[in-house]
């Protein structure tokens, strides 16, 4: 997985790309952890998940943990684009009643 940032008025972009599994998930985990701290002035962050091919339950984990994570700092969290795959177990978990789609 593959984590792509822009910021703009505020609002931390974070562009995610490829497998969110496992195997993956480890660095990107510590580089939006450091992303929060970093840009802890933000008013929202916004996930955009329309280059994620797959996503299993460890997606799920990072997503909440970053969640919890931008929550420290008064940042909320949002989801956007996420691939057809994405959607679904996005929906059946009830990630979007914490990180609402937009």
């Amino acid at each position: 997985m593959q984590i792509c940032t822009d910021y703009q008025d505020k609002v931390l972009y974070l562009r995610l790309s490829g497998e969110m599994d496992e195997h993956n998930a480890a660095a990107a985990r510590l580089y939006a952890d450091r992303l929060a701290e970093g840009y802890a002035q933000s008013e929202k962050a916004v996930i955009d998940l329309k280059d994620v091919s797959f996503m299993d339950s460890t997606g799920i984990g990072f997503l909440i943990g970053r969640y919890k994570k931008f929550r420290r700092y008064g940042i909320p969290v949002y989801v956007t684009n996420p691939s057809p795959g994405a959607d679904k177990v996005l929906r059946m978990s009830g990630v979007y009643t914490l990180m609402p789609r937009i």
